[in-house]
């Protein structure tokens, strides 16, 4: 049975590679793999050499690896190509489920996407953990990091600081769709690395999808040797091939041909959709802007946020309260550690939060609000985002309207915490003018829906 799947999928992944093929799409990547294959005189797949694209999607969704000896995960594992090359809750509920029922008549049925290292219990119970509620409730998996120098953990049992020397954080996986619009952009510098102009991951921990993938199958495929760099760079060709819709495609070759003005991406919009757009510009482009809709826009925004969707959500002191953020469900709430830190003035002070985000890997907190590294992520790219819900780094927002309300208070609370409007507040330095009004977040909604 196993066989039959397997040759079923590299059927179906087969067709789709010849289907590129038969349409011969333009470059899609740099120019160096494209000139490559050109100068052998082998055919291209969306830019990318047809037999790179070809033995990328096999790794893709080969469970085997072999020579690697992996642990039975593929990378489709968890980016799961019939959910948008994403993993949802949804997803992973029903293939828990699905595993239970296979259970009854098979004690030892398998699903690779429930191992050990992405179980709540892991750290107590090791290989025989079980209890997988942040990946069957949260769609979330365990990203581990050493502490930086000046971070600790405070032990919830003494309230005093632990000895561990690293901390988990659990992460919602991303489509990798579009991810020839992403990654480093150029633009929009950050103070420190790594990747000062956005990279891959949540975080931009990592510069190329090469990397990416070589830290995936160590993590969370737990390989045992090293796979040649030709694997890595197939299973980037594969993905770079891979795109929400033909109209972003279209773009992404705009963009690699250095065509100006590059095409829009947008579908046809309605009278309610269009006004949307004008919103989206307005309230979201200055962070979600350029052709993958991430990074922002040369000096209007930064190139990392804190947008408040880390778990506990920021609570205002004022009462009645100027911005009140929907506050997490226990199922996330839990994540949440305390963490003691020496800030850059050389005093101390304890923090809590389910994700630090770049923090823990600079350890530099205690800088001005906007630009030290406590809870910032990089700015993801918005294309295909209504059919990738849930959303934000942790999937707490269930739906587009979660998004658009979290935001209506984000901006609420940037007022109320600066007597000057900041950039991601203003378009004109003097006025708190970016914010959706409550009559424009239906127009908004239509928009985002389209993307």
């Amino acid at each position: 049975m196993r066989t039959l799947r397997f040759f079923v999928v590299c059927s179906l992944v087969l067709t789709a590679v010849l289907l590129m093929r038969v349409t011969n799409f333009a470059s899609t990547e740099t120019p160096n793999p494209q000139a490559a294959a050109e100068s052998d005189g082998e055919a291209l797949c969306g830019g990318e050499p047809c037999s790179a694209v070809v033995r990328g999607a096999l790794a893709f969704f080969d469970r085997r690896l072999r020579g690697l000896e992996a642990n039975g995960r593929a990378c489709a594992d968890c980016h799961i190509a019939t959910d948008r090359f994403q993993l949802s809750p949804a997803s992973a509920e029903a293939r828990f489920q699905l595993l239970q029922w296979r259970r009854r008549w098979n004690p030892n049925a398998d699903d690779p996407l429930f191992r050990p290292i992405d179980a709540d219990d892991f750290r107590t119970n090791g290989e025989h953990a079980s209890d997988f509620s942040n990946l069957r409730q949260n769609g979330l998996v365990r990203i581990s990091f050493p502490l930086p120098q000046f971070i600790r953990l405070i032990d919830p049992a003494t309230n005093t600081t632990s000895s561990e020397t690293f901390v988990d954080v659990w992460r919602a996986v991303p489509s990798v769709n579009d991810v020839a619009l992403t990654g480093p952009d150029g633009t929009n510098p950050w103070a420190r690395g790594p990747n000062t102009t956005g990279g891959y991951q949540l975080d931009a921990r990592v510069a190329t999808l090469q990397e990416q993938a070589l830290g995936a199958l160590t993590n969370h495929a737990k390989i045992q040797h090293a796979p040649p760099q030709r694997f890595l760079d197939d299973l980037a060709s594969f993905q770079r091939v891979l795109f929400t819709n033909e109209r972003v495609r279209a773009l992404s070759e705009a963009v690699t041909a250095g065509a100006f003005p590059l095409p829009d991406a947008d579908p046809p919009l309605n009278e309610l959709e269009q006004q949307g757009k004008v919103v989206f510009q307005r309230a979201c482009a200055h962070c979600h802007a350029g052709p993958g809709q991430a990074g922002g826009a040369p000096g209007l925004a930064l190139r990392y946020h804190d947008i408040g969707s880390q778990c506990p959500r920021p609570v205002d002191a004022v009462t009645p309260p100027r911005w009140v953020f929907k506050p997490c469900p226990p199922s996330l709430a839990r994540n949440a550690r305390t963490y003691e830190i020496l800030l850059i003035n050389g005093t101390t002070a304890r923090r809590t939060s389910s994700d630090p985000g770049r923090a823990l890997l600079t350890g530099f907190v205690g800088g001005a609000a906007p630009t030290d590294d406590w809870n910032k992520f990089d700015v993801p790219g918005l294309r295909g985002i209504r059919h990738t819900a849930p959303y934000f780094h942790n999937n707490s927002a269930a739906n587009l309207e979660e998004v658009v309300d979290h935001y209506i208070q984000f901006f609420d609370r940037v007022k109320a915490l600066n007597a000057v409007p900041p950039p991601v507040a203003t378009t004109n330095g003097t006025d708190f003018n970016r914010q959706p009004s409550p009559e424009e977040r239906l127009a908004l909604l239509a928009y985002l829906r389209k993307l």
